[in-house]
C-alpha cells in the first residue's frame, strides 16, 4: 500500500524558527517542546516528508506529526498546548 502525501504543509516564519531554536538551544526545556521543536525544525528542512518518515526520524508515533502538522498549517505557530475546557487547576505544575 503506497503512502499517502501529507495534505497540510505548515508555513513557518523567521520568528517561528528563531523560536524553535531558542527551546532547543535550552536545557531547562520542557520535553513536550523540545519533541515539537524539533517536529517544526524537520519540516522547515525537509517539507515533502510524509507522516511516517518524519514519525520514524523523531521517534515519536505518526498521529503526533499528523496532529502538529495540522494544527500549525491551519492554526498558525506554536509549542504551547492548546487551552483545554473544564475547572481550572487547584494546585500548580
Amino acid at each position: 500500500m503506497p503512502l499517502q502525501k501529507p495534505k497540510h504543509h505548515p508555513k513557518f516564519s523567521k520568528s517561528d524558527l528563531q523560536q524553535v531554536e531558542e527551546v532547543l538551544r535550552r536545557r531547562t526545556a520542557p520535553q513536550v517542546q523540545v519533541q515539537r521543536a524539533r517536529l517544526a525544525k524537520l519540516l522547515h528542512s525537509e517539507p515533502k516528508i510524509d507522516n511516517m518518515e518524519a514519525a520514524r526520524r523523531l521517534g515519536v508515533h505518526h498521529q503526533f506529526v499528523r496532529k502538529w502538522r495540522r494544527r500549525w498549517a491551519t492554526k498558525g505557530f506554536s509549542l504551547e498546548d492548546e487551552s483545554r475546557p473544564g475547572r481550572p487547576r487547584a494546585f500548580s505544575p
